[in-house]
């Protein structure tokens, strides 16, 4: 018998024949956004792969976070802003990024022709911008150093200090950008705070309307005794809330950027009245968490759900940190003075080991570690005087 006649040749497989949902899955193990760019602009069909799934994208940010480009310092007083990268030598995109950056704030006009003293100071990042006030005008800008984009927000109008009961104390400003998902990536929005003795009160500017809405008072603690004193601490932002710590009770005041409606939660058991001790921040899925630092040990909590599904504090971990920090800067014991927790972002606690009141003239080690992967790394050794804000490469649009 004649041997079967051999089956037809498969067709080669081609770019063209894979699916979408196939492409997805070879761009999900790609290493960052910016490797994810490059495939996506490689051709039309891997670009429209990229945009016509939000799910990929959100599952592409939850596995590839943000990389951090560096610090923008704001230092007290009459300097300008500075700013200080995040070197990753074998990274070319990473360096691509940073040599991009306007890190001197050259767009960013001057007021009254003064090139020396242009009175800007850092109020917040966010999404990759800026939150800009002059101190001499009072004017706001909102300024995103990669792409150049600038935006001037007219001054805070005086009525928000109408009605007042006692001392009037003005106290953060904000910079709420909108989910990246969002129609318009563009529009933000600008939060201004204040409280008196036992209130609290917002004013809204929204780069929709070009006005500034200035909300009622409002008692979001009932128990909160009359005073003329700074009852709460500067404020931070987290995962669409603004919280504020009390300067000596058990509680955080919160603020909903998306209702604009306060309420106020517990602080974990011992932390009263040490806000200089602690963060407040978010962890990678999303949960509020406080870290708190004595010395060198980090004690953190996570708010979860118990069992009858009430949201409290869990005492998570308590983290000894001395070997590991020495271990990464090389350094002495009698050389560090502490660990200082300054901000915490989708699970990663920034640090760093030096109190600047004591000296600041000397340099100190910045530091970042992993809530879940216990992760130490180390950034950069500088004597940078003045708040830190981390500055992360913006997600791009759609």
């Amino acid at each position: 018998d004649s041997p079967p006649p051999p089956p037809p040749a498969l067709a080669p497989t081609t770019i063209t024949t894979l699916s979408d949902d196939i492409l997805r899955e070879i761009f999900l193990r790609l290493p960052d956004i910016t490797g994810l760019a490059h495939a996506a602009f490689a051709c039309r069909a891997f670009l429209r792969a990229v945009r016509s799934s939000p799910a990929f994208r959100r599952r592409f940010r939850a596995l590839h976070p943000a990389p951090l480009l560096g610090f923008f310092f704001d230092p007290d007083g009459n300097e300008n802003p500075t700013f200080t990268p995040i070197r990753r030598g074998s990274d070319r995109d990473h360096a691509a990024a940073v040599r991009g950056l306007d890190a001197f704030l050259t767009r960013v006009p001057h007021q009254d022709d003064d090139d020396v003293f242009p009175g800007w100071q850092i109020m917040e990042c966010r999404g990759g911008c800026l939150l800009l006030l002059n101190w001499r005008t009072k004017q706001f800008a909102a300024y995103n150093p990669l792409t150049g984009a600038l935006d001037l927000v007219p001054k805070l109008p005086d009525e928000i200090s109408k009605g007042h009961r006692g001392k009037f104390i003005s106290g953060d400003f904000f910079l709420v950008v909108p989910d990246d998902e969002a129609p318009d990536r563009r529009s933000f929005r600008v939060v201004s705070s204040c409280h008196d003795k036992s209130r609290v009160r917002v004013a809204v500017f929204s780069s929709t309307t070009r006005k500034w809405q200035i909300l009622p008072w409002s008692e979001p603690v009932p128990t909160q005794p009359a005073s003329g004193k700074y009852w709460l601490l500067s404020g931070n932002q987290v995962n669409g809330f603004l919280c504020w710590s009390h300067h000596k009770n058990a509680y955080k005041v919160l603020l909903d950027t998306a209702t604009l409606q306060f309420s106020f939660i517990d602080l974990p058991h011992g932390l009263s009245g040490q806000g200089h001790l602690y963060r407040t921040g978010d962890t990678k899925d999303g949960k509020l968490c406080i870290v708190a630092a004595i010395d060198f040990t980090l004690f953190v909590w996570f708010r979860t759900q118990d069992a009858d599904g009430v949201d409290k504090w869990v005492h998570q971990n308590v983290l000894q940190m001395e070997e590991e920090v020495l271990e990464a800067t090389e350094g002495e014991r009698d050389e560090l003075e502490q660990l200082k927790v300054f901000a915490i972002r989708d699970g990663i606690v920034y640090m760093t080991t030096f109190e600047t009141f004591r000296d600041a003239t000397l340099p100190c080690w910045y530091l970042s570690f992993c809530l879940e992967t216990r992760k130490l790394e180390k950034l950069f050794y500088v004597n940078a005087d003045g708040h830190a804000h981390p500055y992360f490469m913006p997600w791009p649009t759609s």
